[in-house]
């Protein structure tokens, strides 16, 4: 069974890097272009794990994660933050609101793939 994994980011080459990335390794990839996209998508259906950016117009990363994981579709998906932002108490922020686990941009292919592979399988 194919997994399906969300990309959240509000620049379009980042989404077109991510998909082809995981699409090359038999993912399926839905992206949305900020926070509030993607929380229409997380209503519409289940992903096996989420991709997300933090600084995006209408709901940053850790807004979006804060509701996400109040939707019944979110318990148990990983989510990821893909970010140019790393700072210690912003990682903490976001480990609080839900998240797995951070990478900074900009990211290897090899390592965004590997991360994928550990937590969505």
């Amino acid at each position: 069974m194919t997994k399906t994994i969300l990309a959240v980011d509000d620049s379009p080459s980042v989404r077109q890097m991510v998909q082809m990335t995981l699409k090359g390794a038999g993912y399926t990839v839905v992206e949305a272009v900020d926070g509030e996209d993607a929380l229409d998508k997380a209503r519409r259906g289940r992903f096996d794990a989420v991709i997300t950016d933090q600084n995006m117009p209408k709901l940053d990363g850790i807004g979006f994660i804060r509701r996400f994981r109040e939707l019944p579709t979110a318990v148990g998906v990983p989510v990821v933050f893909l970010s140019t932002e790393s700072r210690d108490d912003l990682k903490a922020e976001a480990r609080a609101a839900g998240a797995t686990g951070w990478m900074t941009k900009p990211f290897d292919q090899t390592m965004l793939l590997n991360v994928v592979k550990k937590i969505a399988g």
